[in-house]
């Protein structure tokens, strides 16, 4: 039987070789406050990704700030991985602190389909502008390196950890990753409806025998949508397919609170193959895991 991955307390460091995957904002499309999302939480997609001694940013939704909170007073040295640039995934970024520390450093990176797509530089200054915001990115004090790459491209940001990308449906706009270090990979798909009946190959090869999959889940089956979201069934049945090891259900619908969420766990545990399948996991804030 495939080995639930590790819980643990936030204060942690990695060593070489070592990934680790923890969660800062585990929800979608809207931020959620309140007594009834406490025990899951409520803030928007950020995943802190670190491989060895590298860190990796997965999407700036308003969960980054409390990371930024936690990294405070240390130099860092980090790349951003945008999925794209819908509000709810790029909001917490003038709020996140270590941009304003000159010790700092990091590499905001943004897929683009073809020449199509605004770059990473605009996505950032066309966010903080009047009147949506007082000020722009100038005031950052960190060096921010803005970098673009074409989606499908493979990206070795480190000697040896790559970066594997792909549009998540046809056009784009989000882009999924494939993060591959020490021996260990971690899959990050957002935004996007994904059929089993008819994958598409490139989320399926992102998703192909991957020790963590964190797969954008938002609804149920028996909820309708138009094409930006899946299912936590769907993503079950990928994630069979694939061969993955850890299913991780994310991005949750602001319209689900903790005792819905609850239950969608106790569906997924009663529909999960055992042995022979992925191991699920609800993602949660501060959920820690270690492939």
């Amino acid at each position: 039987m495939n080995r639930r991955p590790e819980t643990m307390e936030p204060d942690i460091h990695t060593e070489s070789g070592q990934v680790l995957v923890r969660f800062w904002g585990v929800r979608g499309s809207m931020a959620c406050a309140g007594t009834e999302t406490l025990r899951y939480g409520g803030n928007t997609a950020c995943v802190e990704v670190r491989c060895g001694p590298h860190l990796l940013l997965l999407d700036a939704g308003t969960g980054i700030r409390h990371l930024g909170n936690d990294l405070n007073g240390h130099a860092v040295d980090a790349d951003i991985l945008l999925s794209h640039s819908h509000f709810d995934h790029v909001c917490g970024l003038p709020f996140f602190k270590p941009l304003f520390s000159p010790r700092n450093a990091f590499r905001l990176w943004v897929g683009r389909h073809g020449d199509s797509g605004r770059s990473a530089r605009q996505v950032l200054y066309d966010l903080m502008v009047p009147p949506l915001f007082p000020v722009s990115p100038d005031v950052f004090n960190a060096a921010v390196d803005y970098r673009d790459f074409r989606m499908g491209d493979a990206i070795e940001l480190r000697p040896g950890l790559w970066v594997h990308s792909a549009a998540t449906r046809p056009g784009g706009p989000s882009v999924g990753y494939r993060i591959e270090y020490g021996g260990k990979v971690v899959t990050y798909i957002t935004d996007a409806e994904h059929r089993p009946e008819a994958p598409s190959a490139a989320v399926a090869d992102l998703l192909r025998g991957a020790d963590i999959a964190i797969f954008d889940a938002s609804h149920v089956d028996t909820e309708h949508w138009e094409g930006d979201h899946s299912s936590w069934e769907d993503g079950l049945h990928l994630c069979c397919r694939q061969q993955v090891k850890t299913y991780v259900v994310f991005h949750h619908d602001p319209r689900h609170d903790d005792d819905f969420l609850d239950r969608i766990g106790s569906q997924l545990a009663a529909t999960a193959p055992g042995a022979e399948g992925p191991e699920p996991v609800l993602a949660r804030e501060g959920l820690i895991l270690l492939p």
